[in-house]
């Protein structure tokens, strides 16, 4: 048994928001229906390098626990499956550029006048409303719009963006997050609704406390490498083998620990340190001493060590070390799972962890169109039927 077992949500979305937004979904038991295009279907099918024989790893990544249809949504037939589908289904999720889903017919008020309790999300770049909302959006436009590449990287260097698409992933988890939401006030009110999320918004929700900073003093954060802003030190250190170690020095409680753990107990009565506020003052004069000490050591070392003291650190790990990490090994966050041409791949694991619900890895990325006759045949649609629209180009 799974959390969301008996809820159906049919997923016509594309690269990475919405695949992460029903992939959430279906890790924890819904039936995930990917509408596709025919003959192409997710762009993210051809991205690659690398591929796994025919497959796009990228895919592969992100498309788990859910069933391929193809429809050409251009096609009156494929609109009436698309209908028949989601007079019985809970969810929609699209992510199509705003209006495209209406001029299809196929629009939020068009399947709430087929199943008044569907909840349909839209997710796009800029949302629904808006001088931008026609405008095309990928990950690093939106993280440069959205203010978070003016905060990452080196203070000489230039702007950076994070080494995953967060805005894609972020606005996907706002959907998912938006999506249950709504089910519960179905559940309780007894009606559905429709859910618009932005990736801008999405990423200027996450500013948190840099927006904070700048609400206070009006101030545009600057880039401050691998440090942060307030709490000093509380960034990457480079050792004696060359490798960086994170530390997070984040309360006076740690900040004696760390004095103790690297037998530099003196700088406790350093006033120049005494306190965080000081630190931050003289950051520079701090960073340049701890970066001697940290010097005469390897990395393990001082993890070993600094931890033992309760102080938080830990290795900056490439993917390697991540996925032989022994803590990231007994979170089962490393799986692998059987595909019907690939034999087996591997896949990243469920993060949340139910005690009585938990997710799992069941169905395999699909193959473009694999369920297409089994999905259809639940909608009533005879084989020879199906050959037809397979003649016609309807899927």
């Amino acid at each position: 048994m799974k959390a969301l077992e008996g809820i159906r949500v049919l997923d016509l979305t594309r690269a990475l928001a919405g695949p992460f937004c029903t992939l959430m979904l279906g890790d924890n038991g819904a039936d995930v229906i990917k509408i596709e295009i025919p003959g192409t279907g997710d762009d993210t099918r051809g991205w690659g390098p690398p591929f796994i024989q025919e497959e796009s790893a990228y895919f592969l990544s992100i498309n788990r626990n859910k069933r391929s249809l193809t429809l050409n949504l251009r096609d009156p037939k494929a609109k009436e499956i698309f209908l028949k589908l989601a007079k019985d289904a809970d969810v929609v999720v699209e992510n199509f550029t705003p209006g495209v889903m209406d001029r299809f017919g196929l629009g939020y008020e068009d399947v709430k006048a087929t199943n008044p309790g569907i909840i349909y999300c839209s997710i796009s770049g800029f949302g629904q409303g808006g001088p931008y909302r026609t405008r095309s959006a990928y990950d690093q436009i939106m993280q440069g719009m959205g203010g978070l590449m003016s905060i990452t990287g080196e203070p000489d260097g230039e702007p950076q963006k994070i080494g995953v698409a967060v805005t894609d992933i972020g606005a996907g988890m706002w959907a998912a997050f938006g999506i249950m939401s709504a089910i519960h006030h179905r559940h309780v009110h007894g009606e559905g609704q429709y859910i618009d999320v932005s990736m801008l918004d999405a990423q200027v929700a996450w500013l948190t406390y840099q927006a904070a900073y700048y609400f206070a003093n009006g101030e545009a954060p600057s880039r401050l490498g691998a440090a942060h802003p307030t709490l000093v030190p509380y960034q990457a250190f480079r050792c004696q083998d060359g490798k960086l170690l994170n530390l997070a020095v984040g309360s006076e409680r740690i900040w004696d620990r760390f004095c103790e753990a690297i037998g530099r107990p003196d700088l406790k009565d350093n006033p120049d340190y005494a306190t965080n506020p000081d630190r931050v003052k003289n950051r520079n004069k701090l960073v340049s001493l701890l970066g001697e000490v940290f010097s005469q050591r390897p990395v393990l070392e001082w993890v070993d060590a600094l931890n033992g003291a309760s102080v938080p650190a830990g290795p900056i790990n490439d993917l390697a070390d991540v996925f032989s990490d022994p803590q990231v090994l007994a979170r089962d966050m490393y799986q692998e799972m059987s595909h019907p041409t690939l034999g087996s791949i591997k896949q990243t694991g469920l993060p949340i962890k139910f005690s009585s619900t938990p997710g799992g890895l069941d169905r395999h990325p699909p193959l473009l169109g694999e369920h297409n006759s089994q999905i259809l045949e639940e909608l009533g649609y005879s084989d020879q039927d199906i050959k037809e629209m397979q003649d016609g180009s309807v899927i």
